[in-house]
């Protein structure tokens, strides 16, 4: 039967983290237990601070030349930086209600920008979740492509991202309301995956609905690499996690968290206790996924197999450094972006936070 793993002290949990998330199966070689390093790597020694004083920023996403789209959760605002310039307002977003963990959440960018300047949002209003679809301006006209995603003032999910299929990807949360994860009905707990419209995408597992997975607990971030699909989702006591996504697939919760061996449910990849993580943004380069950590402070590096699972030991870098990291993505450019969270009321924010900050490839 289905289970849920059980909340542990402390030091224990931290102890069974390790193993957790090590690579299932037998004991690595010398050889493959060396796979840890990214390819490429990034220099974290050489930060570039791209904005700072920023206002809880959430999603980020890239515009054709090169410049970053920045939204602000608390402020509604979609802010334009790139290196060496101070930050522009490029549009602000109405009916947004910023309350508990909502707001102006996750950005994309039309992979057909330059022909139909499209920019994607997720927000939370006074009654849902929802995506829109605007073209920059002051103040945008919003198109609503879908809505009806269910609010609270925690577990809104957010993130959004444009897949190499060319279809719209959301990650949701369970809103709080645990049990909808695993109503294939409900947009909760979801991963979905939609048309530009939001019309479902041809291929999807059920046909006429945006359901692509199910069994999340609040899905914080979205990444590709190698052929595969990979989110990283905050847990509730016990454990924070990596998965593969597979299409159609049930992820566990609330039933299991974290690793729980049920052949109904997809384990994830590599998990932690959840003060070592609270993970959001995620993104591949090379064999390495990067994840955010919220309430752990760092930037996990997570080794990858390129076959849908780790091929080591997670490791962890910016310990400490930057306080909460919230968003990460790789750019045009071929930097590391990440975005702090410090300003959301969890963290302990230094003079110029919140700040957008890149990291170059490692020279070699």
């Amino acid at each position: 039967m289905p289970r849920t793993i059980r909340t542990l002290a402390p030091a224990a949990a931290l102890a069974v983290a390790a193993v957790l998330a090590a690579p299932a199966g037998p004991a690595a070689s010398g050889s493959e237990a060396a796979t840890t390093a990214a390819n490429p790597a990034f220099d974290f020694a050489k930060p570039d601070v791209v904005a700072s004083n920023l206002t809880v920023p959430w999603g980020v996403a890239f515009l054709p030349d090169g410049s970053a789209l920045v939204s602000e959760r608390t402020t509604a605002r979609i802010l334009q930086v790139r290196p060496g310039s101070q930050p522009t307002e490029v549009a602000k977003l109405s009916g947004v209600t910023p309350t508990g963990e909502g707001g102006l959440l996750g950005l994309a960018v039309s992979p057909n920008y330059k022909e139909d300047g499209y920019v994607f949002a997720y927000y939370t209003t006074s009654s849902d979740n929802r995506i829109v679809r605007f073209k920059l301006a002051a103040s945008p006209q919003q198109e609503v492509i879908y809505s009806g995603i269910p609010k609270n003032s925690f577990h809104d999910g957010g993130r959004i991202h444009f897949g190499p299929d060319g279809m719209l990807y959301a990650g949701t949360g369970d809103a709080g309301n645990s049990a909808k994860a695993q109503d294939p009905n409900s947009p909760s707990g979801k991963i979905l995956r939609m048309q530009m419209d939001g019309s479902p995408a041809p291929g999807n597992p059920t046909p006429n609905s945006v359901v692509y997975t199910l069994g999340h607990r609040n899905v914080q971030g979205l990444a590709w690499g190698n052929g595969q699909m990979y989110n990283a989702e905050l847990g509730n006591n016990a454990w924070d996690e990596i998965n593969n996504i597979v299409k159609g697939d049930n992820y566990g919760w609330p039933n299991v968290e974290g690793k729980g061996g049920e052949p109904t449910y997809h384990d994830p990849i590599a998990v932690w206790a959840t003060r070592e993580a609270s993970p959001s943004g995620a993104a591949v380069a090379g064999d390495t996924l990067y994840a955010g950590a919220l309430g752990g402070r760092r930037l996990w590096t997570v080794p990858l197999d390129g076959k849908g699972g780790s091929s080591g030991t997670p490791t962890a870098v910016l310990n400490g450094t930057y306080g909460r990291i919230r968003t990460v993505e790789l750019g045009p450019d071929g930097y590391l972006w990440i975005t702090t969270s410090n300003r959301d009321g969890r963290g302990s924010p230094a003079a110029t936070d919140d700040r957008v900050i890149r990291f170059p490839k490692t020279a070699g």
